[in-house]
Protein backbone atom coordinates (compact mmCIF):
# COMPACT_ATOMS: atom_id res chain seq x y z
CA UNK A 1 0.00 0.00 0.00
CA UNK A 2 1.22 3.65 -0.78
CA UNK A 3 1.98 6.06 2.20
CA UNK A 4 -1.27 8.14 2.44
CA UNK A 5 0.05 12.00 2.42
CA UNK A 6 -1.13 14.48 5.08
CA UNK A 7 -3.57 16.61 4.59
CA UNK A 8 -1.17 19.04 5.39
CA UNK A 9 1.16 18.28 2.78
CA UNK A 10 -1.36 17.84 0.43
CA UNK A 11 -2.52 21.86 1.12
CA UNK A 12 1.70 22.90 0.99
CA UNK A 13 1.90 21.34 -2.31
CA UNK A 14 -1.46 23.04 -3.54
CA UNK A 15 -0.84 26.36 -2.40
CA UNK A 16 1.10 27.36 -4.90
CA UNK A 17 -1.33 26.07 -7.57
CA UNK A 18 -4.20 28.16 -6.25
CA UNK A 19 -2.47 31.61 -5.80
CA UNK A 20 -1.50 31.05 -8.91
CA UNK A 21 -5.14 30.42 -10.32
CA UNK A 22 -6.22 33.48 -8.29
CA UNK A 23 -3.59 36.18 -9.50
CA UNK A 24 -5.00 38.42 -12.14
CA UNK A 25 -3.60 37.76 -15.52
CA UNK A 26 -2.04 40.93 -16.29
CA UNK A 27 -1.53 42.99 -13.03
CA UNK A 28 -1.88 46.32 -13.17
CA UNK A 29 1.21 48.90 -13.29
CA UNK A 30 0.83 51.63 -10.23
CA UNK A 31 -0.17 54.29 -12.94
CA UNK A 32 -3.20 52.32 -14.75
CA UNK A 33 -4.62 51.33 -10.79
CA UNK A 34 -5.56 54.84 -11.07
CA UNK A 35 -8.12 54.09 -13.61
CA UNK A 36 -8.78 50.36 -13.00
CA UNK A 37 -12.39 51.54 -12.01
CA UNK A 38 -12.72 52.79 -15.63
CA UNK A 39 -15.16 50.88 -18.28
CA UNK A 40 -15.56 52.85 -20.45
CA UNK A 41 -12.26 54.84 -22.73
CA UNK A 42 -12.85 57.84 -24.55
CA UNK A 43 -9.45 57.89 -26.60
CA UNK A 44 -7.98 60.94 -29.01
CA UNK A 45 -4.36 60.45 -30.88
CA UNK A 46 -3.00 63.12 -33.01
CA UNK A 47 0.13 63.13 -35.10
CA UNK A 48 2.57 64.97 -32.77
CA UNK A 49 2.80 67.61 -30.18
CA UNK A 50 1.95 70.43 -32.43
CA UNK A 51 -0.35 68.99 -34.56
CA UNK A 52 -3.97 70.32 -34.29
CA UNK A 53 -6.06 67.30 -35.86
CA UNK A 54 -6.67 64.33 -33.98
CA UNK A 55 -9.14 60.86 -34.30
CA UNK A 56 -11.27 60.27 -31.60
CA UNK A 57 -12.35 56.28 -30.74
CA UNK A 58 -14.03 54.65 -28.49
CA UNK A 59 -13.74 51.18 -26.24
CA UNK A 60 -15.25 49.24 -23.90
CA UNK A 61 -13.56 47.33 -21.22
CA UNK A 62 -14.37 43.35 -21.76
CA UNK A 63 -13.05 40.50 -19.29
CA UNK A 64 -10.64 43.07 -18.60
CA UNK A 65 -9.72 44.05 -22.48
CA UNK A 66 -10.38 47.05 -24.40
CA UNK A 67 -12.03 46.65 -27.39
CA UNK A 68 -13.36 49.09 -30.00
CA UNK A 69 -16.98 50.37 -30.01
CA UNK A 70 -17.02 52.08 -33.19
CA UNK A 71 -14.51 53.62 -36.05
CA UNK A 72 -12.21 56.23 -35.37
CA UNK A 73 -14.11 59.89 -36.28
CA UNK A 74 -11.95 62.90 -36.72
CA UNK A 75 -11.61 65.75 -33.94
CA UNK A 76 -10.13 69.21 -34.05
CA UNK A 77 -7.41 70.04 -31.24
CA UNK A 78 -6.06 73.43 -30.37
CA UNK A 79 -4.77 75.38 -32.65
CA UNK A 80 -1.50 75.13 -31.17
CA UNK A 81 -1.72 71.26 -31.04
CA UNK A 82 -1.78 69.86 -27.24
CA UNK A 83 0.16 69.82 -24.26
CA UNK A 84 0.39 67.31 -20.92
CA UNK A 85 -2.17 68.54 -19.07
CA UNK A 86 -2.73 67.68 -14.87
CA UNK A 87 -5.54 64.60 -14.49
CA UNK A 88 -5.66 61.14 -13.35
CA UNK A 89 -1.89 60.63 -14.56
CA UNK A 90 1.79 61.07 -13.22
CA UNK A 91 2.72 64.25 -15.45
CA UNK A 92 6.01 63.50 -17.69
CA UNK A 93 9.02 65.48 -17.74
CA UNK A 94 9.69 65.36 -21.31
CA UNK A 95 7.25 67.59 -23.83
CA UNK A 96 5.42 70.72 -23.48
CA UNK A 97 3.42 71.73 -20.23
CA UNK A 98 -0.46 73.10 -20.79
CA UNK A 99 -0.77 76.71 -19.57
CA UNK A 100 -3.90 79.42 -19.84
CA UNK A 101 -4.47 80.83 -23.38
CA UNK A 102 -1.64 78.69 -24.79
CA UNK A 103 -3.85 77.13 -27.25
CA UNK A 104 -2.95 73.81 -26.60
CA UNK A 105 -5.29 71.01 -25.19
CA UNK A 106 -4.60 69.01 -22.36
CA UNK A 107 -2.92 65.29 -22.51
CA UNK A 108 -3.12 63.08 -20.57
CA UNK A 109 -5.80 60.69 -18.50
CA UNK A 110 -8.83 62.68 -17.54
CA UNK A 111 -12.12 62.09 -15.50
CA UNK A 112 -15.34 63.00 -17.10
CA UNK A 113 -17.48 65.97 -15.87
CA UNK A 114 -20.78 66.64 -16.71
CA UNK A 115 -22.55 66.43 -20.00
CA UNK A 116 -23.60 70.29 -21.01
CA UNK A 117 -26.08 71.73 -23.45
CA UNK A 118 -28.37 74.61 -24.97
CA UNK A 119 -31.57 72.23 -24.25
CA UNK A 120 -33.09 71.83 -21.19
CA UNK A 121 -32.28 67.66 -21.52
CA UNK A 122 -29.84 65.60 -23.75
CA UNK A 123 -29.57 61.43 -23.91
CA UNK A 124 -26.89 61.21 -22.00
CA UNK A 125 -25.91 59.00 -19.03
CA UNK A 126 -23.75 61.68 -17.78
CA UNK A 127 -24.95 63.79 -15.65
CA UNK A 128 -26.42 66.76 -17.41
CA UNK A 129 -26.56 70.31 -16.75
CA UNK A 130 -28.70 73.32 -18.90
CA UNK A 131 -26.75 76.36 -19.43
CA UNK A 132 -28.40 79.68 -19.25
CA UNK A 133 -27.41 83.16 -20.08
CA UNK A 134 -25.70 84.07 -16.83
CA UNK A 135 -23.44 80.48 -17.10
CA UNK A 136 -19.66 81.12 -17.65
CA UNK A 137 -16.72 79.67 -17.16
CA UNK A 138 -14.09 81.42 -15.27
CA UNK A 139 -10.62 81.60 -16.80
CA UNK A 140 -9.16 84.54 -14.73
CA UNK A 141 -5.98 82.54 -13.10
CA UNK A 142 -6.29 84.88 -9.91
CA UNK A 143 -10.17 84.50 -9.24
CA UNK A 144 -10.77 81.99 -6.27
CA UNK A 145 -13.48 80.48 -9.12
CA UNK A 146 -10.69 79.42 -11.30
CA UNK A 147 -11.23 76.87 -13.45
CA UNK A 148 -15.31 76.43 -12.71
CA UNK A 149 -18.56 76.76 -14.50
CA UNK A 150 -20.59 78.97 -12.29
CA UNK A 151 -23.88 81.37 -11.90
CA UNK A 152 -22.27 85.33 -12.58
CA UNK A 153 -25.91 86.30 -10.64
CA UNK A 154 -24.90 84.55 -7.27
CA UNK A 155 -20.96 84.72 -7.50
CA UNK A 156 -19.08 87.84 -6.19
CA UNK A 157 -18.59 90.08 -9.23
CA UNK A 158 -15.15 90.74 -8.26
CA UNK A 159 -14.34 86.78 -8.90
CA UNK A 160 -16.22 86.63 -12.15
CA UNK A 161 -14.45 90.32 -13.45
CA UNK A 162 -12.74 89.54 -16.53
CA UNK A 163 -14.41 85.77 -17.64
CA UNK A 164 -14.55 85.61 -21.21
CA UNK A 165 -15.98 82.14 -21.61
CA UNK A 166 -19.74 82.16 -22.17
CA UNK A 167 -21.67 78.64 -22.01
CA UNK A 168 -24.33 80.53 -24.23
CA UNK A 169 -22.24 81.18 -26.99
CA UNK A 170 -25.34 81.62 -28.97
CA UNK A 171 -26.48 84.22 -27.17
CA UNK A 172 -22.81 85.92 -26.49
CA UNK A 173 -20.84 85.39 -29.18
CA UNK A 174 -23.32 86.01 -32.43
CA UNK A 175 -25.00 82.49 -32.52
CA UNK A 176 -22.28 80.20 -32.07
CA UNK A 177 -23.39 76.54 -31.43
CA UNK A 178 -20.68 74.99 -30.67
CA UNK A 179 -21.82 74.78 -27.06
CA UNK A 180 -25.28 73.68 -27.92
CA UNK A 181 -23.57 70.06 -26.76
CA UNK A 182 -20.88 69.01 -24.97
CA UNK A 183 -18.85 67.70 -21.75
CA UNK A 184 -16.59 68.93 -19.44
CA UNK A 185 -13.21 67.23 -19.20
CA UNK A 186 -11.76 67.22 -15.64
CA UNK A 187 -8.30 69.19 -16.15
CA UNK A 188 -6.88 70.76 -13.57
CA UNK A 189 -9.36 69.77 -11.00
CA UNK A 190 -7.26 71.79 -8.36
CA UNK A 191 -7.18 74.81 -10.26
CA UNK A 192 -3.87 75.14 -10.19
CA UNK A 193 -3.35 78.91 -11.72
CA UNK A 194 -2.41 79.68 -14.92
CA UNK A 195 -2.20 75.65 -15.38
CA UNK A 196 -5.47 75.95 -17.76
CA UNK A 197 -9.09 76.14 -18.22
CA UNK A 198 -12.33 75.31 -19.35
CA UNK A 199 -11.64 72.47 -20.98
CA UNK A 200 -14.53 70.85 -23.14
CA UNK A 201 -15.38 67.74 -25.84
CA UNK A 202 -18.30 70.16 -27.83
CA UNK A 203 -19.08 70.79 -31.39
CA UNK A 204 -16.97 72.33 -33.73
CA UNK A 205 -17.92 75.32 -36.33
CA UNK A 206 -16.37 73.91 -39.02
CA UNK A 207 -14.56 70.33 -39.77
CA UNK A 208 -10.89 72.42 -39.87
CA UNK A 209 -11.66 74.97 -37.44
CA UNK A 210 -9.24 74.50 -34.34
CA UNK A 211 -10.33 75.14 -30.53
CA UNK A 212 -8.68 77.10 -28.26
CA UNK A 213 -7.76 74.03 -26.22
CA UNK A 214 -10.68 71.76 -26.57
CA UNK A 215 -11.40 69.20 -28.53
CA UNK A 216 -14.36 69.45 -31.31
CA UNK A 217 -15.85 67.31 -33.44
CA UNK A 218 -19.12 66.69 -35.50
CA UNK A 219 -22.79 67.08 -34.44
CA UNK A 220 -23.52 63.49 -35.02
CA UNK A 221 -20.25 62.09 -33.08
CA UNK A 222 -20.83 63.92 -30.47
CA UNK A 223 -24.23 62.43 -30.26
CA UNK A 224 -23.19 58.89 -30.48
CA UNK A 225 -20.69 59.72 -28.04
CA UNK A 226 -23.06 61.68 -25.06
CA UNK A 227 -25.67 58.28 -25.51
CA UNK A 228 -22.58 55.86 -25.51
CA UNK A 229 -21.47 57.31 -22.56
CA UNK A 230 -22.27 56.09 -18.73
CA UNK A 231 -21.27 57.44 -15.38
CA UNK A 232 -21.74 54.22 -13.63
CA UNK A 233 -19.29 53.06 -15.94
CA UNK A 234 -16.30 55.62 -14.51
CA UNK A 235 -15.63 56.53 -18.11
CA UNK A 236 -12.36 58.41 -18.79
CA UNK A 237 -11.24 60.64 -21.72
CA UNK A 238 -7.40 60.26 -22.71
CA UNK A 239 -5.64 62.27 -25.20
CA UNK A 240 -1.92 61.53 -26.37
CA UNK A 241 0.32 62.41 -29.84
CA UNK A 242 1.20 58.99 -31.07
CA UNK A 243 4.95 59.02 -30.08
CA UNK A 244 3.94 59.16 -26.72
CA UNK A 245 0.69 56.77 -26.68
CA UNK A 246 3.38 54.38 -28.07
CA UNK A 247 5.72 55.20 -25.53
CA UNK A 248 3.03 55.10 -22.56
CA UNK A 249 0.22 52.35 -23.86
CA UNK A 250 1.49 49.52 -21.40
CA UNK A 251 2.34 51.32 -18.54
CA UNK A 252 -1.55 53.20 -18.88
CA UNK A 253 -3.30 50.26 -19.55
CA UNK A 254 -4.64 51.62 -22.55
CA UNK A 255 -5.48 49.59 -25.42
CA UNK A 256 -2.63 48.83 -27.36
CA UNK A 257 -1.55 50.78 -31.06
CA UNK A 258 -1.68 49.09 -34.27
CA UNK A 259 1.34 46.39 -34.66
CA UNK A 260 2.14 46.45 -30.98
CA UNK A 261 2.16 43.03 -29.13
CA UNK A 262 -0.86 43.40 -26.46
Amino acid sequence: MRPRRSPALLLSALLPLLLAACAPRTPLRPEAARWANAGQLVLVTSADWDSPRGQLQRFERVEGQWRPVAAPVPVMLGRSGSAWGLGLHTVPADGPHKREGDGRAPAGVFALGPAFGYAPQAATGLPYRAMGADDWCIDVPDSPLYNRIVDRRTAPPAAVAGATEPMRRDLHADGDLRYREGFVILHNPQAVAGAGSCIFAHLWRAPDETTAGCTAMAPESMQALLAWLDARRHPVFVLLPQAQYRTLWAAWGLPAPAGAVP
